[in-house]
């Protein structure tokens, strides 16, 4: 049993990050890792946001800058950037953000319509945003992010 809160109806847990000043969440069922910045190879020709490649436990990643992706400024290396390994069309792609923040259940009832930009972002790229007390999460939609033709 524990004291872990259940999980009801329509809650989803978020893992949220920012992406320079935008505070970010993606499902964390989507999350495979997060993890600190390793070697990275850079792959000749490839977009711009994409930031290198690295192999994660003989895994190839391809890590995608999401600032630049999401077309904010670059995230660029830091003590608090991460990558956050998802898996979307079956390959693992990291997403770099410039910091992790806190997990966060939302109620996928309460979550509103993205408005047309969240902190300079299309809100295409989101699914909606959720207000806590504190602040508003653009809920990314991973896929539509890292689907090429966009």
């Amino acid at each position: 049993m524990g004291n872990r809160k259940e999980l009801h109806g329509n809650t989803v847990e978020l893992a949220t990050f920012y992406v320079g000043e935008a505070l970010c969440g993606m499902d964390i069922l989507k999350v495979q890792e997060i993890n600190k910045l390793m070697e990275m190879t850079k792959v000749p020709q490839a977009p711009d946001y994409v930031t290198g490649i690295l192999n994660l436990r003989g895994q190839i990643v391809t890590v995608i800058d999401l600032g630049s992706k999401l077309g904010l400024k670059v995230t660029g290396m830091s003590e608090s950037s991460r990558n956050i390994i998802v898996n979307s069309a079956n390959e693992y792609i990291g997403l770099l953000v410039s910091r992790i923040s806190d997990v966060v259940a939302a109620d996928m009832a309460k979550v509103e319509k993205p408005p047309a930009n969240i902190g300079g972002v299309q809100g295409a790229y989101f699914k909606g945003v959720f207000k806590t007390k504190d602040c508003l999460i653009g809920i990314l939609d991973v896929d539509k992010v890292l689907a090429e033709d966009n």
